[in-house]
């Protein structure tokens, strides 16, 4: 019997530092407040695994609008992958009065409540800049 030749594969693992991670979330946070001007906006929710910043007009709801946007993006998640549609770039839940725009940047997930009557167009086109 010959003898097995073995294969060493060396990895290297780069880890960017943190302050790279801390800027584009700057960069995203100040895309939001910009945002947060546009006609028609209520606010937003910008999360990620370790922070989550919320900026909303009526603060008694930011566990309703938290939870909806959690869940529609899990459930976009899920639908994408049962239905094999491919990565999600974003969703529009449309309501009664008002309208969601969710997303995920990097590893942020976001998420703009508008008016029903708002233009999400504006506002996909000003994040998918960064």
């Amino acid at each position: 019997m010959g003898k097995k030749k073995k294969i060493v594969q060396e990895v290297t693992v780069m880890t960017e530092p943190l302050a790279v991670e801390e800027s584009s979330v700057d960069d995203l946070r100040g895309c939001l407040l910009e945002i947060k001007e546009y006609d028609g906006v209520i606010g937003y929710i910008l999360r990620n695994s370790t922070s989550a910043a919320i900026d909303l007009k009526d603060p008694t709801k930011v566990i309703d609008y938290a939870i909806l946007s959690s869940s529609s993006l899990d459930a976009s998640e899920v639908l994408s992958k049962d239905f094999n549609l491919g990565t999600v770039k974003s969703i529009i839940v449309d309501g009664k009065d008002v309208k969601m725009l969710s997303l995920t940047v990097s590893e942020n997930r976001i998420s703009v409540f508008m008016d029903k009557k708002a233009s999400c167009e504006k506002i996909l086109k000003k994040l998918h800049s960064l």
